[in-house]
């Protein structure tokens, strides 16, 4: 429309200039076509500036989003440091509580307890528990087993892990007819603990045992106290979920 305008305007003006003997006709047509093409040129670059506009309208709302993603994301970590932040003071109060009740058996030597990220665990050394390469719980470790076993019953929230550990001696010949190998034995071990601690009143699904005979010391085993070191049986509170996942689902 606008063209049209400016087109009978500048045919009008071209007809009174050459009606005056102004111009001539080729020289109006030099001109018309001048503006023609400054008229295209310029809604050229009104159409490139409308682009432009729609194209950073278009980043203006990505960039939004964006931004709106990262504040969930933002908000989501510091939902989670806060939990973590929570895990941890409860675990150290667990931690503290546990030590507490198992104080006399701590200063004795009897056994050990660490704290290491939300774990807890109760290193307990192999000859309170048990004779060498046998599986049978002696009375002195009923006895603190039995003191473990009440502290352990308020932790509802944990999964109970029994693992038992062995130096890297071979069984002996003789009682290789029981326990092949110190696989079997540290399974036995860690098996025998299980249902004690169940005899004292830890329901049998809260705990979980293994073994894993020489292949966890946590000492060298070529000097008669590095053996002894690694001859254990560890108990670890583990996390509920952290143990469901650990565990492969039922098909």
């Amino acid at each position: 429309m606008n063209g049209r305008k400016l087109h009978a305007a500048g045919a009008v003006v071209a007809a009174a200039f050459m009606a005056g003997g102004c111009v001539s006709q080729g020289t109006y047509d030099q001109l018309e076509a001048d503006k023609n093409q400054e008229i295209g040129t310029l809604q050229k670059q009104r159409g490139g500036l409308q682009d432009q506009v729609q194209g950073l309208q278009s980043q203006k709302t990505s960039l939004e989003q964006q931004q709106a993603d990262l504040r969930k994301q933002i908000d989501a970590l510091e939902q989670q440091k806060t939990q973590l932040l929570t895990a941890s003071q409860q675990t150290l109060s667990q931690y503290d509580s546990l030590v507490r009740n198992l104080t006399e058996e701590v200063k004795k030597g009897e056994l050990q307890v660490r704290q290491y990220k939300d774990m807890l665990t109760v290193d307990v050394a192999e000859q309170l528990f048990f004779d060498s390469g046998k599986a049978n719980l002696k009375d002195t470790g009923k006895a603190v087993l039995k003191k473990v076993g009440e502290a352990l019953k308020g932790y509802e929230d944990k999964v109970i892990r029994i693992v038992g550990h062995t130096d890297n001696v071979p069984i002996s010949k003789a009682a290789q007819k029981v326990f092949p190998s110190n696989w079997e034995l540290s399974v036995a071990r860690a098996t025998t603990v299980v249902r004690y601690l169940q005899e004292v009143g830890i329901p049998p699904e809260r705990m979980i045992a293994s073994g894993r005979a020489e292949y966890q010391p946590i000492a060298e085993n070529e000097t008669p106290d590095g053996r002894k070191k690694n001859r254990r049986i560890e108990i670890t509170l583990v996390d509920r979920n952290a143990a469901q996942e650990a565990i492969p689902a039922r098909q």
